[in-house]
């Protein structure tokens, strides 16, 4: 390549790459590795609606555990980004899974987030 042609640089590893084509060209990563603090309560019941949401593949679908589903998985979301569950997403489960009560009596991990949420 001749003096003063553009080039490509292509840096990092495989996760989290970055890279910036042209003469002018500039690529940045930003990464926050630090996870948000969380506290037993919040720490037990994202390992129960994990649970739950795995046992959630292994019954009927229905628009209920469709549901369900849906807000177990915005309810992992928050805890992961967070570091808890605000009230308002407790009080939706709490809600759904008292309208699920015979799925809660099927389903022994259901029955753990239910208690863990007050029910």
């Amino acid at each position: 390549m001749a003096t003063g042609e553009p080039g490509i640089n292509i840096s990092g590893g495989i996760h989290g790459s970055a890279f910036a084509v042209g003469n002018q060209a500039h690529a940045e990563n930003h990464h926050h590795g630090t996870a948000p603090a969380r506290d037993e309560a919040a720490e037990a019941l994202l390992t129960a609606v994990r649970e739950l949401r795995a046992d959630l593949t292994r019954v009927w679908a229905t628009d209920e555990t469709a549901a369900l589903d849906t807000a177990l998985a915005e309810t992992e979301e928050e805890i992961v980004t967070t570091g808890q569950a605000g009230p308002t997403r407790r009080e939706r489960l709490r809600g759904l899974l008292d309208d699920s009560q015979a799925l809660v009596s099927l389903i022994a991990s259901a029955g753990a987030v239910a208690g863990l949420l007050g029910l």
